[in-house]
């Protein structure tokens, strides 16, 4: 049975997908643009679908969760593939709108752009740590996470990636490549790890 849980993933990762790929595609001469959309977009569904799935909408969140016990295993895949359909969905109705997507990102390994995306990755997941444990004011806690989309973008591309940090928005960027999927997970477990051991001391 699809509980609404899933359902509400699906919609908010097709949102965040698509308004990431539309913000690619017309915004050219201005990318501080696309963290900014983005972070705006992920504040807020996590105010509309916070309650209902915690909008994770992120399979490197998702999994982040679930390293730190606060999502089941079979929930984690549950809301994984939800995710996933949802950024496919996205890609597809950008080809529908001719929406300019872009290139496919060169397969070869570049341990630079991993160790970029994963320390993105983990300032990003350290900020929804906090409001995972309750230190963030819940009025607030679309803002913190929001803002923290935007500083772990930022911090990822200055330091030499794109700054996608979400496995599925990748898929529907079409630059689900080694990096971009595994690079991201292994900021997340860090960053709810290292926050964990902050608030509980484990």
């Amino acid at each position: 049975m699809i509980t609404k849980k899933y359902i509400a993933e699906f919609v908010g990762s097709f949102g965040l997908s698509f308004v990431v790929l539309s913000a690619v595609s017309f915004t050219i001469a201005l990318p501080v643009a696309v963290p900014v959309i983005a972070g705006l977009t992920l504040a807020l569904f996590v105010y509309t679908i916070g309650s209902i799935s915690g909008s994770h909408i992120n399979p490197a969140v998702t999994l982040g969760l679930l390293s730190i016990k606060k999502i089941e295993a079979k929930e984690a895949l549950a809301y994984i593939i939800a995710q996933f359909l949802g950024a496919l969905l996205a890609l597809t109705m950008a080809k529908v709108f001719m929406l300019t997507t872009p290139e496919a990102m060169p397969q070869v390994f570049d341990g630079r752009v991993f160790m970029a995306e994963a320390l993105g990755m983990f300032f990003f997941a350290f900020g929804i740590a906090s409001v995972v444990y309750g230190k963030a004011k819940e009025q607030m806690s679309g803002i913190v996470v929001g803002g923290s989309l935007l500083l772990g973008v930022l911090i990822a591309s200055f330091a030499g990636s794109a700054g996608i940090l979400n496995p599925a928005v990748a898929l529907a960027l079409s630059a689900l490549t080694f990096v971009y999927a595994l690079a991201p997970v292994l900021g997340s477990v860090l960053g709810f790890k290292a926050y964990q051991y902050l608030v509980s001391g484990q």
